[in-house]
């Protein structure tokens, strides 16, 4: 497959793009300074940046208001904060790609750092970066933002995956509440299941958040299930492979006991709601970070965090969120890096993340947050990140086919589907697709 291919769809979200922001999408944008003249020494490089945050969110006002202050700070660069408008933020960004009109820098979700990265789009910032900020990042900022050994991109923060416990209905049953040094194993996740069930207070033990139908977070939130039996989504590697991994013997095994927890009652396929743990109706939430607000609200001091279980391969969670990069066509790389890495100052990661809730990305930060700090609600998030629990989707530009022929294989194995059946067909879908773009070759 050509790497400049554009799709039908990509030409419609272009054809949007030009005609709302054609404005804004230079990279060689000069702007005199007020009162100045207009000479070459006096002019100020535009810094267009990109965002996957629209304009009304928490997020965009935080990042807004960094933007500010570093142009306060300086006087060489003016960055610009575009917020997005459009549903497929990605898209948008491969649409503009295409034509050479991508921003100098823009966010990028973790998992699809790879395809960016292999079609061109991203400017590799080994360069830029220092050691003293690499070696106080999370290692999964790092490995998120690396493909083909070189690092693309840095995020400001992390996500959080794990299992919300509503403490009061743990202590009913009298079960044991995990830890990180001692999480439950598979045989104690199902006891407490069974036991919060049977509860009269309690419709149900565990919400999965099976109304996000599919999308990323199934492979996000589910995949750690099955590496957690000791299975996968592909074959690691060069040349990643499903046949025999997503299907074979430890993962199916995975998918039948997540099966089963459906077949026994202890959770259920809700789609029409998403509030079942804040009423009470469920025990536990296995889901991630972001929800805390809600949580809390809605549980006060009987909200508490624990870490995944065990199932037999040792703790297994989701990683990677929204991270920066610089795009290969900005004609002002060192500007792009001036701005990227005031983002990546402890100052604005505490912005963000007060703006966001999410775990911040460098470790000086998490010490000394009210959350993610040693006494903090949220610690469990940082630590599991921190000490290699934290499993990266797979790094490979056709990681797109990946997460939808496992989302889609869920979708059917919650709906009872056998489950050898609907992960072979999944992983004959991803080798077949892997195939026809041989492999995506990176020379």
């Amino acid at each position: 497959m050509s790497r400049a291919r554009l799709s039908i769809a990509a030409f419609g979200w272009l054809l949007i793009d030009v005609l709302s922001a054609q404005s804004i999408l230079s990279n060689e944008s000069t702007l005199a300074e007020p009162g100045a003249k207009a000479s070459a020494a006096e002019r100020v490089t535009i810094i267009n940046v990109w965002t996957h945050e629209a304009a009304n969110t928490p997020a965009f006002a935080a990042l807004k208001a960094g933007a500010e202050t570093f142009n306060r700070a300086q006087a060489r660069h003016r960055v610009n904060i575009v917020p997005s408008i459009y549903r497929y933020y990605d898209e948008r960004v491969q649409s503009a790609a295409a034509t050479g009109t991508l921003p100098c820098v823009l966010d990028i979700d973790g998992p699809f750092v790879p395809v960016f990265a292999w079609r061109g789009y991203l400017l590799s910032i080994d360069k830029f970066a220092t050691k003293a900020l690499l070696d106080d990042l999370l290692p999964t900022i790092l490995v998120q933002g690396t493909y083909n050994g070189r690092l693309y991109t840095l995020g400001q923060f992390e996500s959080g995956l794990g299992l919300w416990a509503n403490k009061r209905y743990l202590t009913l049953v009298g079960a044991r509440i995990p830890t990180i040094q001692a999480p439950w194993s598979l045989a104690e996740f199902e006891q407490a299941l069974a036991d919060l069930t049977a509860l009269d207070e309690v419709d149900y033990a565990l919400d999965l958040a099976v109304f996000a139908r599919r999308g990323e977070f199934y492979s996000y939130a589910f995949a750690p299930i099955v590496q957690g039996f000791g299975g996968d989504l592909v074959k690691r590697g060069e040349n990643p492979v499903a046949k025999g991994v997503l299907d074979g013997p430890q993962s199916v095994a995975a998918l039948k006991r997540f099966q089963h927890w459906f077949e026994a009652g202890w959770t259920r396929a809700v789609f029409d709601r998403a509030d079942d743990f804040e009423q009470g109706r469920a025990a536990l939430s296995w889901t991630g970070h972001w929800k805390y607000p809600n949580y809390r609200a809605a549980l006060g001091q009987d909200l508490i965090l624990l870490p995944l279980p065990d199932f037999g391969h040792g703790v297994k969670t989701g990683m990677g969120s929204w991270s920066w990069g610089i795009s290969s066509t900005c004609s002002d790389a060192a500007g792009a890096w001036a701005f990227l890495n005031y983002l990546m100052s402890g100052r604005e990661i505490v912005r963000i993340t007060d703006a966001n809730g999410a775990v911040p990305a460098r470790r000086s930060i998490i010490a000394r947050s009210a959350l993610y700090g040693n006494a903090g609600a949220l610690r469990v998030f940082a630590d599991q990140l921190d000490t290699g629990f934290g499993v990266p989707r797979p790094t490979t530009p056709g990681y797109g086919t990946i997460s939808r022929a496992f989302a889609h294989a869920v979708s059917e194995i919650i709906a009872g589907a056998d489950v050898q059946t609907a992960l072979s067909e999944a992983a004959s879908h991803i080798d077949a697709e892997f195939a026809r773009n041989r492999g995506y070759p990176t020379e």
